[in-house]
């Protein structure tokens, strides 16, 4: 059964629902993502929901390229044995976005509830 966990971002509190165990992380995604967001909105100013989201979206797209790149330099100097194949951490990056993405349009159909 799916717990429901109230978290908020930017002022506005949200009731997720979350596999049992997984309550702190998802906490502690969504202080990420605030911490994101209230970055955002010191930089550009009060921008509305939808673009905000769209923002600390490509914000996080932009650090995960970061990370994939940072990675392929430490494989290239390990070694191609000691490191996952491009093909795989492709694919592993690839299935992060795409459940991050999820998420992002999940949030933001709630918005455009809200």
């Amino acid at each position: 059964m799916a717990s429901t966990v109230a978290v908020t971002i930017v002022g506005r509190t949200y009731e997720l629902k979350c596999d049992p165990g997984q309550e702190e992380y998802l906490r502690s995604l969504a202080e990420g993502v605030d911490r994101r967001a209230t970055e955002l909105l010191k930089l550009v100013g009060q921008v509305g929901d939808a673009r905000l989201l769209v923002m600390v979206a490509l914000s996080m797209a932009d650090e995960i390229v970061d990370l994939k790149r940072a990675a392929e330099r430490l494989a290239e100097g390990n070694g191609a044995a000691a490191a996952p194949s491009a093909d795989g951490a492709d694919q592993m990056i690839a299935s992060g976005i795409e459940a991050l993405a999820r998420r992002i349009e999940a949030i933001a159909d709630h918005l455009e509830k809200a």
